[in-house]
């Protein structure tokens, strides 16, 4: 096989999933109830945001938070202070996608 595949927990419960962590990339799953929130945290790769259900609401560096329904895909730099949460009545699922891997650049994952 020249494919690998790779799976996800379908839920609505909080769920954080790593489901690929490579030099080049990683990407994880994430799924928020309402009110749910991830800790306060600096991006440590280029991050792109791909939110398939719900609505995130982030507050990036020190501009008012913004609100990113479901089809969107958000692009955020290296070095952001991200507050990332969920202000909404439904569950919030997306896919964290960091290219290059944090790995790359010698820091955590």
């Amino acid at each position: 096989m020249i494919e690998k595949c790779y799976a996800y927990k379908r839920t609505e419960e909080k769920a954080i999933e790593k489901i690929v962590d490579l030099d080049n990339v990683a990407i994880n799953h994430m799924v928020l109830p309402p009110g749910e929130r991830l800790p306060r945290h600096e991006s440590n790769s280029n991050v792109y945001m791909i939110v398939v259900t719900g609505a995130v609401t982030l507050g990036l560096g020190r501009q008012q938070p913004h609100r990113y329904g479901e089809g969107s895909i958000v692009e955020i730099p290296m070095g952001v202070t991200m507050d990332v949460l969920n202000e909404d009545d439904g569950v919030l699922e997306f896919f964290v996608v960091k290219a290059p891997g944090p790995r790359s650049f010698g820091g955590k994952k």
